[in-house]
């Protein structure tokens, strides 16, 4: 493993301090490394732009939050590059190296010693009149929801052409495992370990108190259709990207060909990320 790749969280001090002391650190071990352009630049060295980093690198470590984790992921994932990621922002679900273990984790990164763990993503697909218009890969969740002024909206939905319900609610959330603990889980959705092949479809505020989470296959083909007058719905792709909905557009959710491969801390398991993050046990 001798290209690395470095993408930090941007306008943060401690991207950059990390960053001032890691790419030399790297460079003596023998390793070429790719810093960002945006942090590069700050920096006043050469970098590299983040749409070219995959096809350049044999993995990437990312200096950020949840958040740059996965604007990272999708930008990867056709490649498959593994992501190590560095925790500098807030709850940390996927950076979950801390500052003060990054060079001990990374020595045993470096010798294969570390593993790599698969997540599912989804490939969302908006159908307007039969024709998809917009196309979307995601790590963490794809939702329809409606706007802070909107009434309350009609999603029907399909599982595998078969219909499910038509939901009467603020919107429809479809997670994967990674997702849910994020939106899925302040919508009353359950936790799901990270590997498991399973679907969240979690309503948002739904008008019918009947109306609960459930948990799909992930060999599913999930279909939500926009059956209110609304012009204020909109589809929103790991928080990170958005698009406006009519009436009649059908969001189509599938899982993705490509997977989020992600370095593991060794000797660190999910249920203890559960514990730090979550504070199970805690009174």
């Amino acid at each position: 493993m001798k290209k690395i790749g470095i993408i930090g969280k941007t306008g943060k001090r401690e991207t950059l301090d990390i960053l001032t002391e890691l790419a030399p650190w790297l460079k003596n071990k023998g390793h070429e490394v790719y810093v960002d352009i945006e942090n590069a630049t700050i920096m006043n060295i050469e970098g590299t732009p983040r749409s070219q980093m995959s096809s350049l690198v044999d993995m990437i470590i990312v200096l950020g939050g949840d958040g740059t984790m996965i604007g990272v992921a999708r930008l990867v994932a056709e490649k498959g590059i593994p992501i190590l990621g560095v925790n500098i922002g807030g709850l940390g679900f996927l950076t979950a190296v801390s500052r003060d273990e990054l060079y001990e984790v990374l020595d045993r990164v470096l010798v294969d010693d570390c593993h790599v763990e698969e997540r599912i993503m989804l490939n969302a697909c908006v159908l307007r009149h039969s024709e998809c218009i917009a196309e979307y890969i995601v790590m963490n969740d794809v939702v329809v929801n409606k706007g802070a002024l909107a009434r309350i909206i009609d999603l029907e939905t399909y599982v595998n052409s078969t219909y499910i319900s038509t939901f009467k609610a603020d919107g429809l959330i479809v997670s994967t495992p990674t997702g849910s603990t994020a939106y899925a889980l302040s919508a009353g959705g359950p936790i799901l370990y990270p590997t498991i092949n399973s679907i969240v479809l979690a309503p948002i505020c739904p008008h019918t108190l009947t109306n609960r989470p459930i948990v799909l296959p992930d060999d599913v083909k999930i279909e939500i259709m926009l059956r209110s007058l609304n012009e204020d719905v909109f589809l929103t792709l790991d928080g990170q990207m958005g698009f406006s909905l009519r009436q009649n557009d059908i969001i189509e959710v599938k899982k993705s060909q490509y997977r989020a491969r992600l370095y593991i801390p060794c000797e660190r398991d999910y249920f203890e990320i559960i514990r730090t993050k979550l504070k199970w046990g805690e009174r």
